[in-house]
Order: C-alpha cells, then structure tokens, then sequence
C-alpha cells in the first residue's frame, strides 16, 4: 500500500488516471449499463483499463466505483452489493498496483448519490453519511489507500461522504465539478472549497476540480483554490475533460489530443496543482503525453485568463458574478 501524502513529499507532483465511463465504453460497456457491473461481469477489462493507466506512468489510479452506493445501484437493482462490489474493486485495482513494483496509490472512486439534498428532495446528510459509510467500508477492506470523492456539487454531499471517511479512520481527497457559469450545480465557488475543507475535524490530504466543461475552466477554478488557500495546504487535484465534448451520430467524442493534455498539465502545476490527470475522454495516450509534460515541466508564469484561453481553448461556461449560482442538479457520472 502507499501513502498519498509521503508520494507528493517524495515526487512533488503526481500523475493521476484517466477517464474510466469513457474508456469502458470504449472496451464495450453499453450505454445505460452501470460501468460497476462490470466489476463481476468483466473484471479482467478492469483490471485491463487500470493497467493502461499505469503503463502509461500514473502515479494514482481510481477504482471502478464512482456509482457504487446504494442509491446509485437501487437504479439497477444491485443495492445489495454494495460491499462486495466496492471490495473487488479495490482489490482489482490493488493487485494491478501492486504489479508495478513502485509505488501506486490505489483511491477509492465515491461519486455522488443522485439525490437532491432535503428540503429540495429526499436525502438528509445524516442519511447520505450511512450511505457513503457503507461504500467507503468495502473500499478499506478491499485495500484502498485513500477515500476519492469526486464530481462533487453540493456542500451537503461533500460533507456527508468526508465524515464517512473521517468515521471509519480513511484519509480522503474531494474534487467538484465548476460546470455552471465558475460554479457547482448547487452553487459553490472553486474559493469556497477551501472554507470547506478547513470546516472539517480532520483535514483531507487535497481538494480539487474534476470533469466540468473543458480543460480551460478546470484551471481557472484551480486558480481561485490556489489564491485562497494562500499556499497552504491542502494540495489541489486537477483532472480536466480531455477537451469539449462532441456528439457524431450515437457517440460522444471528445475534443482533446495528447498535445492539448500536455500543455494543460504544464498550465496546471503552474496553476497551482500538484495532482494531475484527466476526466471524461482521457485515454491511455493523453496520459502519456501528460506523464512526458510532468516530467519535462520547468517552472513559468501562474497562467491568466488571457494565456488560458490563449493556449487552451475559450471557457465554455464563463463565470457569472451576478448570478447567485445554483441551479437544477442532474445526474452524472464521472468519464
């Protein structure tokens, strides 16, 4: 097993995986199937996918249970497995970790439930705690290195699945996705995450921006993280979609090429990031271009909106200062 913490002290900055729901599409994951089910169905495909990731020169690699809750599962009538599958998950992942012969960091995928958060819905944040709590369990017994909350909109969730990993003794990392004019679905600002974090009686090792609506975006809201955390801790995650996406006929294609990824991440540690990978449409060779950029990266300028949107790409989803944020939550599910 390793330890997140003592990596960055020893590597400074880390690579982490790809996109999981894309490239399972891509291995032939049907649309409208659950990617766990593959954790019984396909694990060799598993195990397959978190191979690519390593050999590509990932540092951190995700479990294949962004929607292993039972709330998520109950939409496929496996809410009954909730335990099993996220301990075979882990172990999947922990043995292709464990064949690299360095060292991996083998996190435990937590996406949110689906539900709205009372009064706008059904879900109170003492239920949702129960809810991630048993998730997070089969991911520890499974052998997970750290809690990975990830796609995260509302303060309530995020809150409910940290204390679930406080309660049963994981460290734990969270990330949001800024997809609605610079903030959350349900209206947080990238700043806000750091308040956040600092609220909770143990601290999670990094926060950060995952999926969203392009690689431009994710780094502005990195830049608002890093200039509220005033340099201090905690380390910020960026994992970026791989460009825009692009409907062709029944597929959903993703603009990104392995140049734009590698220009992205060395924007992204002079954003302030000190993880590093890709969302939705992250491939294999993306990461391999992102794996050469880290390892090439010489210290430049902390990027502006201008040189962003001059090396990157437009925002896709420009912030709105009068607007009080928020908005209609809809289901997602991370690449």
């Amino acid at each position: 097993m390793a330890d997140l913490a003592k990596l960055l002290e020893d590597k400074g900055v880390l690579l982490a995986d790809g996109a999981t729901g894309t490239n399972l599409f891509e291995m032939g994951l049907t649309s409208g199937d659950a990617p766990e089910m593959w954790i019984e169905q396909h694990p060799d495909r598993v195990r397959t996918l978190h191979k690519w990731f390593l050999d590509a020169g990932s540092d951190i690699i995700l479990t294949n249970t962004f929607g292993c809750n039972a709330r998520r599962l109950m939409l496929h009538n496996m809410q009954d497995k909730v335990h099993a599958l996220n301990k075979r998950a882990a172990e999947l992942a922990r043995e292709e970790a464990d064949n690299t012969g360095r060292p991996i960091v083998v996190a435990g995928s937590v996406g949110p439930t689906g539900d709205l958060f009372a009064p706008l819905g059904p879900l109170t944040e003492e239920d949702a705690r129960e809810v991630f709590k048993e998730q997070i369990a089969g991911l520890k017994e499974g052998g997970v290195d750290v809690v990975w909350i990830e796609t995260m909109s509302a303060a309530e969730e995020i809150r409910a699945a940290a204390m679930a990993a406080i309660d049963l003794g994981m460290p734990y990392v969270f990330t949001a996705s800024f997809d609605t004019a610079g903030r959350t679905m349900m209206g947080i600002k990238p700043e806000e995450l750091v308040a956040l974090a600092n609220s909770f009686p143990q601290k999670p090792i990094a926060i950060g921006a995952n999926c969203g609506v392009g690689a431009s975006d994710l780094l502005m809201s990195v830049l608002g993280m890093d200039a509220a955390r005033h340099g201090i801790a905690p380390i910020i995650v960026a994992k970026a979609n791989c460009g825009i996406p692009q409907v062709r006929g029944d597929k959903v294609e993703y603009t990104g090429t392995p140049d734009l990824m590698a220009r992205y991440a060395h924007m992204a540690i002079d954003a302030g990031a000190r993880i590093i990978g890709g969302c939705c449409g992250t491939a294999p060779e993306h990461l391999k271009a992102m794996r050469a950029a880290l390892d090439a990266h010489a210290a430049g300028k902390k990027p502006t909106l201008e040189t962003v949107t001059a090396d990157i790409g437009p925002l896709q989803a420009p912030p709105n200062e009068a607007a009080d944020g928020g908005g209609r939550r809809t289901r997602r599910r991370r690449g």
